[in-house]
């Protein structure tokens, strides 16, 4: 219950005092006026810790660092796409010019990916001299025109007859 005239009339007839209306008036008024200077004392503080509300999300530390990692995130994932596309073109580079299998996978693992550029539908720009010179760098182990000749002294050429043996028999055979 507030502390109004009422209450201080309703106290003091409960307790068979009957209060004059000159202290009741007093009462009231010191309650008033240490309600106003609480209350001030109370505002002032507030006012004084009161730090203002950083109004928009986008000024928060962080907001800022998850907004660096994100833009660091793109970034790596643009210079991996990059780095696949020049791959791509790498291979298409050394296939052109004759490589396969085992042959190609170490030359493309070689290749100078930083200095390619590629054009707008991803194929390497200057693709015939870049084809021309890979032929060049590679032709050691480019196979050469014609068919396989094996090596002086075996019997690689002819065909074996295994007859009745397995083929990891016939290796056994051989190899002794």
């Amino acid at each position: 219950m507030p502390f109004t005239r009422e209450f201080i009339r309703k106290a003091a007839k409960e307790s068979g005092v009957e209060v004059p209306k000159e202290l009741e008036d007093a009462l009231v008024q010191e309650y008033l006026s240490e309600k106003e200077d609480y209350t001030s004392k109370k505002v002032k503080e507030a006012l004084e810790n009161h730090k203002p509300a950083q109004t928009k999300a986008e000024d928060t530390e962080e907001y800022k660092a998850l907004k660096k990692q994100f833009e660091d995130y793109k970034v790596q994932q643009q210079e991996k796409e990059a780095k696949a596309a020049k791959g791509n073109a790498a291979a298409e580079i050394l296939k052109a010019a004759g490589l396969s299998g085992k042959a190609l996978e170490m030359a493309q693992a070689l290749y100078k990916l930083d200095k390619m550029e590629l054009d707008e539908s991803g194929k390497a720009k200057g693709f015939d001299s870049l084809v021309t010179a890979a032929k060049t760098e590679y032709a050691e182990i480019l196979p050469k025109g014609g068919s396989y000749t094996p090596p002086a002294g075996s019997s690689a050429g002819a065909k074996a007859d295994l007859g009745a043996l397995s083929m990891e028999e016939y290796i056994k055979e051989r190899s002794k």
